[in-house]
């Protein structure tokens, strides 16, 4: 079944793109702020200007009006009572205008300081306001307008502006050059990570160039650190790869050696024993005939070991060759159930044959093998009960299976009986053998682009199904379900 696609990971934002922006847009800001202190400073300054000269035009009128009789100030003071919206009054001591029209009221007249200038709102529009005693009744007092807009604003705004644009223009300059280059930079270390990344490619060859000193630079020299190490560790790894390779190879061409020159003083052994149980030389006595018989089923046995030591060694060095062919597995089974018989019965267990014939492509005698090393196994480990062998011919397969009464196999421990000199179960039971036996019938199965099953239960018993291809399969075919 197909693995579910994994969502798609989100894209983490890259604050490279976004930098000239960012400098823009903080320029922009801060020319903003400038301006505006630069305007409120300005306004505040004028106002200032305003007020003193308001202040040298009420002194300058009092002193004026202090020389000229009492009758005759009003007159004076007439022409001049608005002038370019400045207001120009006086006023007696009450407070109450005398000539010209005050644009304050009684109250703001009465809190006028004398000599200081302030700023109030006349009909909604700013004025910069004075006052200077004439003499001890009369009062003149001078209003001047102050502009909502400095006149300097518009050159201050203008200048700003200009300086700012210039300012922020040279500031985007500099960070789009920067940016290109980190992400020339950035770029150019993923290309390469890139090409390193593929198959069969690998972390060899010329390191990438430190282009820069920056952090790209750092992070391209710590790359190349890693990449050193994992060249080195790789180096190690195929080194110790390639020792365990020959010492493997070396180990199974002693075993190899081993077991030929251990076969050949046993097959005399045998051969020996088998004649001296034949009489050949004379009758031997009860105790003579019991002593050779466990002579030749301890030969036996140990050629049996050795046979399996061989068959791997052979398996492991890819020595070993099939000789497939269209062959009926039923007579071999017949065959196998016949020779263990005797074993069986000398258990107390009944061994059954059951099924039909079903032809496979695979070698005669590894079938033979494969029967031989499982259905010895279940005999092995079934103290009671029965031990069966059924064949059956199925569409694409031969399957056989063979179903003990033992003591079962726990779940955990299912994968590892598979696995060269591993045993399971009754510890009086695994002091016999190697432990190789299904392994060896695991790879011979694999060999016949075939496959072995097992279900087990713990105090039921056991079931192995052994599945063979009925036809020639190519490579990349699968094998049994």
């Amino acid at each position: 079944m197909a693995a579910a696609s994994a969502p798609p990971r989100a894209r983490a934002a890259s604050f490279i793109a976004p930098a000239p922006l960012i400098v823009v847009f903080v320029g922009i800001v801060a020319a903003a702020a400038v301006a505006a202190l630069g305007l409120a400073e300005l306004k505040q300054s004028h106002q200032g200007q305003l007020g003193l000269r308001a202040e040298v035009v009420s002194q300058a009128l009092a002193a004026r009006l202090a020389a000229v009789p009492v009758a005759q100030r009003p007159a004076l003071v007439a022409p001049a009572t608005r002038v370019n919206d400045a207001w120009i009054w006086l006023q007696d001591a009450s407070g109450h205008a005398i000539e010209g029209r005050s644009p304050l009221t009684l109250q703001q007249g009465r809190n006028l300081p004398q000599g200081a200038a302030r700023v109030v709102l006349v009909d909604g529009v700013a004025h910069a306001v004075a006052a200077a005693t004439v003499d001890a009744t009369t009062t003149v007092g001078v209003a001047l307008p102050v502009p909502a807009s400095p006149p300097a604003a518009q050159s201050l705004v203008a200048s700003v502006t200009a300086l700012v644009v210039f300012l922020v223009g040279m500031a985007a300059l500099v960070a789009l050059a920067v940016v290109r280059d980190v992400r020339a930079d950035v770029e150019f270390l993923r290309r390469r990570v890139s090409d390193m990344s593929r198959a069969g490619s690998g972390p060899t060859g010329e390191p990438i160039v430190v282009r820069s000193v920056d952090q790209v630079g750092a992070l391209t020299s710590a790359f190349n650190a890693l990449v050193d190490r994992f060249v080195a560790a790789d180096r190690s790894y195929r080194d110790d790869l390639q020792f365990a390779l020959d010492s493997d190879r070396q180990r199974a061409a002693f075993l190899a050696a081993l077991s030929h020159e251990l076969r050949t003083p046993l097959n005399a052994i045998l051969g020996f024993t088998d004649v001296l149980l034949a009489e050949v030389d004379g009758p031997l006595s009860e105790d003579a005939k019991e002593n050779l018989l466990v002579v030749r089923n301890s030969g036996h046995h140990l050629r049996a070991l050795i046979d399996d030591i061989l068959d791997l060694s052979a398996l492991e060095s890819g020595e070993l060759e099939l000789t497939p062919r269209e062959v009926d597995i039923y007579p071999i089974a017949q065959e196998v159930v016949r020779e263990l018989q005797i074993t069986a019965k000398a258990k107390g267990v009944r061994l059954a044959l059951d099924g039909e014939p079903a032809t496979a492509w695979a070698d005669p005698k590894r079938v033979r093998q494969i029967l031989s090393n499982v259905l010895s196994n279940a005999i092995k480990f079934t103290n009671e009960g029965s031990v069966s062998l059924d064949v059956l011919a199925e569409p694409a397969w031969a399957r056989l299976t063979v179903t003990d009464t033992g003591p079962g196999i726990a779940t955990e421990h299912q994968s590892a009986i598979f696995d060269e000199y591993t045993q399971v179960g009754d510890k009086r039971t695994r002091g016999f053998g190697t432990g190789l036996g299904l392994a060896i019938t695991r790879r011979l199965v694999q060999m016949h682009h075939g496959s072995i099953e097992l279900e087990s239960s713990v105090g039921v018993g056991s079931s192995f199904a052994i599945f063979l291809p009925r036809r020639p399969l190519d490579e990349d075919e699968e094998p049994a379900a």
